[in-house]
Order: C-alpha cells, then sequence, then structure tokens
C-alpha cells in the first residue's frame, strides 16, 4: 500500500504475521502451558532460568550440581569467581612457595573511639563481606585460624568475618576447617603508659578525660608528663590532623613505639605459625599497629587503612623470609626471630 503527501510517496506495509521472535516464544509458552516441564536444560543460561521462575511462579530450583575439577568438588558460582583470565596460569618454584598466610585486616566502622564500643550495622556488614571473599581464595589454604585483638571492635569483626567466611563456603560448596575467632594480647593497639598502669590508647581516653577535667575545674598545679603527651595526641585529632602519623614520626617518651609494636606483633606471628603450621591466619587487629607494620615492610607510611582494608604476609618456605602486601605494593622482608628480637628493658 502507498501513500501521497505534498507529493511525497510513502509506503507501508501491513504485516497480518507476527515477528519471528514473537512467533517462537508463542509457541514455546503454548508447550509450556500444554504440558509443563521442568527446565533443567543447561544451555539456557541461568538468568532466563531464574526470570523463568518468576514468571511462571514455579517453586525454587534446586542446588546447582556441584562441579569436580582435579580431584575437588565446588558449586558452578565458585567456578564463576575465581575463574582466572591469564593465559598462561602462574607457577612458582619450590623456593617462592608459601607455607603460611597472614591476613591482618582493620576492624569495620565502630560507634566510637573514646570507649571500647562495638561495630555498627555498617562496620558488622563490612567484616561479613570480608569474611565471604575470604571464602574464594580458600584453595592454597583449606584450613583457616581467626585470632584477633582484645576489644570489642576487633573481636566482633572477627565473628563477623567468621560468618561471612562459613556463609561463603556454604554458597560455593567449598569445605574448610575454620577455627577461631579467639583473643590473642600480641595483637592489642600500641599502648600508654599511666599511674595505674599500661593501657592502650583508647582506654587510656577515658583516664585523659577524667584528669584534665580534675585539674581544669581544681586550677591548681602542673599537669603530669604524661597526661601533657596524652593530651597533644588527641588535641591532634581534634584539630583535623592524623595522631597516628604523629605517633609515627615524633619519639614520645610515655607511648610504645612503633618498632616495638612491629616487634610484638612478630613475637605473635611467630608463635601462631609454629601453633599453626600451613594454615592462613586472619588477624583482626587496629589501624595503628596496621600502619606500623607497613611502614616497618615499606620503608614509607601508606597511609591510614580503610575499615576492614588488609595486609597481606605471605611466609616463604624455610620461614626466614616472607612478602608483605599492602596498597598494590609488595616487599619482601626477613622475619625476625624469637632470639634476634632485641629486649631493651634487659
Amino acid at each position: 500500500m502507498t501513500s501521497t503527501t505534498n507529493g511525497e510517496t510513502f509506503r507501508r506495509t501491513d504485516r497480518t504475521d507476527a515477528p519471528l521472535y514473537l512467533a517462537r516464544y508463542s509457541e514455546r509458552r503454548a508447550r509450556h502451558d500444554a504440558a509443563p516441564v521442568e527446565d533443567d536444560d543447561e544451555s539456557v543460561p541461568l538468568y532466563l532460568r531464574r526470570f523463568r521462575d518468576r514468571t511462571t511462579g514455579a517453586p525454587s530450583r534446586k542446588r546447582s550440581v556441584p562441579l569436580e575439577h582435579d580431584g575437588e568438588r565446588f558449586a558452578p558460582e565458585y567456578a564463576a569467581v575465581t575463574r582466572s583470565h591469564e593465559i598462561i596460569p602462574e607457577q612458582r618454584t619450590e623456593r617462592d612457595t608459601y607455607t603460611t598466610e597472614i591476613r591482618i585486616i582493620r576492624h569495620g566502622i565502630t560507634q566510637g573511639y573514646s570507649t571500647d564500643a562495638g561495630l555498627t550495622p555498617m562496620g558488622a556488614w563490612q567484616a561479613h563481606q570480608r569474611g565471604q571473599a575470604l571464602s574464594r581464595t580458600l584453595r592454597e589454604w583449606p584450613q583457616m585460624r581467626i585470632v584477633c585483638a582484645p576489644t570489642n571492635r576487633a573481636r566482633q569483626t572477627a565473628e563477623q568475618i567468621h560468618r561471612g567466611l562459613l556463609d561463603g563456603l556454604d554458597q560455593y560448596g567449598r569445605d574448610c576447617e575454620v577455627t577461631g575467632p579467639e583473643p590473642v594480647e600480641e595483637l592489642k593497639n600500641f599502648q600508654v603508659w599511666s599511674p595505674d598502669g599500661v593501657r592502650d590508647i583508647t582506654a587510656s581516653f577515658r583516664k585523659y578525660q577524667a584528669e584534665m577535667e580534675k585539674l581544669e575545674r581544681m586550677a591548681v598545679g602542673d599537669r603530669p608528663r604524661w597526661l601533657v603527651e596524652i593530651d597533644r595526641f588527641y588535641r591532634t585529632q581534634l584539630g583535623g590532623a592524623d595522631p597516628i602519623q604523629l605517633w609515627l614520626t615524633v619519639p614520645l617518651m610515655y607511648f610504645e613505639s612503633p618498632q616495638a609494636c612491629v616487634r610484638r606483633f612478630w613475637q605473635g606471628f611467630n608463635r601462631l605459625i609454629a601453633e599453626s603450621p600451613g594454615q592462613r591466619i586472619i588477624a583482626a587487629t587496629h589501624s595503628g599497629p596496621i600502619r606500623a607494620f607497613a611502614t616497618w615492610a615499606h620503608g614509607y607510611d601508606p597511609g591510614e587503612p580503610v575499615n576492614t582494608e588488609e595486609v597481606v604476609v605471605r611466609v616463604k618456605h624455610g620461614g626466614r623470609t616472607a612478602t608483605v602486601s599492602y596498597r598494590n605494593r609488595v616487599t619482601e622482608v626477613n622475619i625476625p626471630q624469637e632470639d634476634e628480637i632485641p629486649r631493651w628493658d634487659a
């Protein structure tokens, strides 16, 4: 059929038959309505099968059939998230094999630093997501041990990592031996001396506030030097600067030094490695020691880690050297042994 408008001719085609894709859909729909069958054809994309389930009101499908490769069984979802895009797989020599992996993870978002508070709901979600991500990387580490610093925010972070790890293992159809979480004294935050004893920087805040309030109210006497240093630390934070950078760069008489903090961490790691050989160690702790550890390894301050960010330490074969990875930088370090770590109080 043709029509003429202002001297121009247009051709219009009236089709009485449906387009081919619509005809195929109508035919497939008619077959399904006549004899509904369970659609188990693996050639049909997963998203299309899920869409058909929702549109037809069919019950949720049974769990995917596990896959097998090199004697391992896992769900198809695990194969999808761990598929490598490398043409040539990575190969390591015997010298470069890792005997232990340590992941030092900062706690999630906390309710506050003025007291030993726990995590916010967002912080718990962050830790849970970190645990699910770790469940994808367990092929070389079928055994994991979760440890934490003896504070509420670190403990809750370790617990949520544990839950996320178990959820991921169940989702991907994998098996792994997971122990913990358990507190480890060597992983505590950096310490501050006060007349009541040595305590971490968060616990010292309450003592600092009480003493400052008393001195300001009475307006007599000079402030003790330990209080002057803690006041300097917290006023740096209140002024918008970086108090951890102050701790890393300025010698403080009443604060545990960054070097001593790193030595303490290695003492704990050496003990954990001896107790759990060949396992992955997941350590939930605080930003200050993590930053000091990365600064010691790389030779410069890489900056404040965000919540649930991690430093990865891989102990090489022989247990004398390790690689420290943080923010796309990898450095090989010598592991300080127990008899090589100096004691300044001796």
